[in-house]
């Protein structure tokens, strides 16, 4: 690492994370395929295990709408939709994809077939479990190729061994195979999530083969040289920081961290009295770029991009966060948070702040809730055909969002 230490304090990290995060005033991206991936790419990559929120991210960050984010991720297929990071669902922008796999779904994937393989052998499916389970993935496979998409309903029609129970003892109530075998070839890159069986607020999808949906596949990249460019990605977005924050985002050893920070030579700085690193070409100053707000919501990748969170939260985590770690929807302001809101059945969005940040800033508050109302829309377009209401309601809800939705 760099000798040199240069101070980073927390307003440089705030405005770093405005500009670079694409939320300061000016610096959304167009309503195009492009604009949407460059957004995505602003954050590394989108936190979906609420499929709402990967669109309302984007919102945040670009012009585009949800017709367009759904282009980019089921037909122009820019966006890919993975296992990832410390075992969360992701929209990851075509070109990282292979470097997510590599640098930390594979690891998963081996840590999962162990356990899955101990339950089946603890249940009794089969006298030789490893060669059982390696033939069901492959039948799977082969039934996915031949429809081309399927949902895991019709894929456990095509093999039925998917509907295997596996009840290991202690345990007197188990649960189907399907999920975990499809988990499996998922978290191995043999088979992607494609488009959802509802509306863009849906979390239930189609399967389809990977080397189909992405022409070709996952190209297959070295895993020490995969974590180095992850590593890489993360600091150009999220650093500077603690190693401790890029450790928890990734989901690494201590060792695996320090390694690819050694790789990329990076800079050790001093972030007001506690120790960070940034890379060794990012020690320029950062201007403050003026006042900005926005309305981000649940799970953004934002506030869930570092472990330590006190230079952005402040005394909010009570009522923002849930019970297990995660973050509701949250109203910025000039790099902080400083509320939450909560789309209501109306479509109307209900604000909380919980900071005086003045009238000007507050009124920038309402005029952005107004705007987002308006593109989130009071009614979607359902796969059928049909017209559906939208109503945003975040998968973890936290207290200030149960409050304020009413």
């Amino acid at each position: 690492m760099s000798a040199t230490i240069r101070r980073i304090g927390v307003q440089e990290r705030r405005h770093r994370l405005g500009l670079r995060h694409r939320l300061v005033t000016g610096m959304q991206t167009d309503d195009s395929v492009d604009g949407v991936v460059e957004a995505a790419a602003s954050v590394v990559t989108l936190h979906a295990t609420d499929p709402a929120s990967v669109f309302l991210s984007v919102m945040a960050r670009s012009q585009a709408g949800v017709d367009t984010v759904e282009w980019a991720l089921y037909d122009d297929r820019a966006l890919v939709r993975m296992l990832g990071m410390r075992r969360t669902m992701w929209v990851v922008p075509r070109d990282l994809a292979p470097v997510v796999q590599a640098g930390a779904t594979l690891a998963i994937a081996a840590v999962q077939r162990r356990r899955l393989v101990q339950h089946l052998t603890q249940a009794g499916v089969a006298a030789d479990v490893e060669t059982w389970l390696a033939d069901v993935e492959s039948s799977t496979l082969r039934a996915l190729v031949a429809r081309g998409e399927a949902t895991a309903v019709e894929l456990a029609g095509d093999e039925p061994r998917l509907r295997t129970r596996i009840v290991a003892p202690p345990e007197t109530v188990g649960a189907n195979a399907t999920s975990r075998v499809l988990f499996l070839l998922s978290a191995d890159g043999h088979i992607v999530r494609g488009r959802p069986l509802g509306s863009w607020t849906s979390s239930q999808y189609r399967w389809a083969p990977t080397t189909v949906w992405l022409s070709g596949g996952l190209d297959d990249l070295d895993p020490a040289a995969a974590r180095v460019e992850l590593a890489r990605r993360w600091l150009a977005a999220f650093g500077p920081a603690p190693i401790a924050d890029l450790k928890w985002w990734t989901g690494w050893t201590l060792g695996q961290t320090r390694a690819a920070l050694t790789a990329l030579d990076a800079a050790a700085v001093d972030l007001d009295r506690s120790p960070g690193v940034a890379l060794p070409d990012d020690l320029d100053p950062v201007a403050d770029p003026g006042p900005w707000v926005a309305l981000l919501p649940a799970l953004d990748p934002t506030p869930m991009g570092w472990q330590e969170r006190g230079w952005f939260l402040g005394e909010h985590r009570a009522a923002l966060f849930d019970r297990t770690g995660n973050i509701g929807p949250t109203i910025w302001c000039d790099g902080r948070i400083v509320g939450g809101w909560a789309h209501r059945a109306d479509g109307t969005i209900a604000l909380r702040l919980l900071t005086d940040i003045g009238a000007e800033a507050a009124a920038a508050v309402h005029a952005a809730a107004e705007r987002l109302a308006e593109r989130i829309g009071p009614q979607t377009c359902l796969p059928d055909g049909s017209i559906g209401k939208v109503r945003i309601t975040p998968r973890f809800r936290t207290p200030l969002e149960r409050e304020l939705s009413g």
